[in-house]
């Protein structure tokens, strides 16, 4: 897939349970599973060198073997996504060298153009992780379910937040909230679940600042919009109809 010289695999956990909508991976939009949506918006990033699904339930991993999507069985006892991405890496013996995209399994009109967004800082040897923001309407920053991240001058996140960051944000300053995309190259994914997490993640409920507490960059690509995510059942009627004006295109 990749005529890119840097390897990197694009990996989507599909975990079964959620508070919220449990079996979310498996919601039909448009007669098919929402993680196969995923995989497929996926696999129209040309600088990837293959995608796979990572999952804890015997039911995704079955759907998954029938639809032809590349699927790794793991440990049901991870905290995060992330933990459960280092796993599927090690299981598919993911090249040292080599970069590795955390998908969200709940975005199923993902845009593959910013998973490129992602890829490219790397072409910077110093960079060990990267995600993505986005320009933010204030009135939308105020809901604590958007995460907002203030950049530095050098692309770098200096703070993720649930609150609205900058405060009071004028007409000469932008709030950018954040994509929930990360590239790791392998070394710093390894790195990141070694690590505990810290004060500030267990006090905002973000996994990110596990990174910047331990002094681990993340630089931070600019893409025009994100992605509708499915958080609700009430959700999926606009992921619909966003799907339903532009197309995946089947690789099957």
């Amino acid at each position: 897939m990749s005529s890119s010289p840097i390897q990197a695999f694009g990996i989507i956990p599909a975990r079964y349970q959620s508070t919220r909508f449990p079996g979310k991976p498996l919601a039909d939009i448009l007669g098919k599973p929402m993680f196969w949506h995923v995989y497929q918006r996926a696999l129209g990033c040309s600088d990837l060198n293959a995608v796979y699904l990572a999952t804890e339930d015997q039911r995704i991993y079955d759907i998954a073997q029938t639809l032809d999507v590349p699927v790794v069985m793991t440990r049901t006892d991870h905290i995060s996504g992330t933990d459960r991405i280092f796993e599927a890496a090690r299981i598919l013996q993911i090249p040292q060298k080599a970069i590795v995209v955390n998908i969200q399994g709940d975005e199923p009109a993902l845009n593959p153009a910013n998973i490129t967004l992602a890829l490219q800082l790397f072409v910077n040897p110093a960079v060990e992780v990267t995600t993505l923001a986005y320009p933010l309407d204030p009135v939308e920053a105020e809901n604590p379910n958007r995460v907002t991240v203030v950049i530095s001058k050098s692309g770098k996140g200096l703070y993720f937040s649930r609150a609205a960051l900058p405060h009071r944000a004028g007409t000469a300053s932008t709030i950018y909230g954040h994509i929930g995309l990360y590239a790791y190259r392998m070394t710093a994914l390894k790195r990141f679940v070694s690590l505990d997490p810290g004060r500030l993640e267990q006090t905002e409920k973000l996994e990110m600042l596990r990174l910047l507490e331990n002094d681990i960059d993340i630089y931070v690509a600019l893409a025009e919009s994100a992605a509708i995510g499915v958080d609700h059942p009430d959700d999926l009627k606009k992921v619909i109809a966003l799907i339903r004006s532009e197309p995946v295109r089947s690789y099957n």
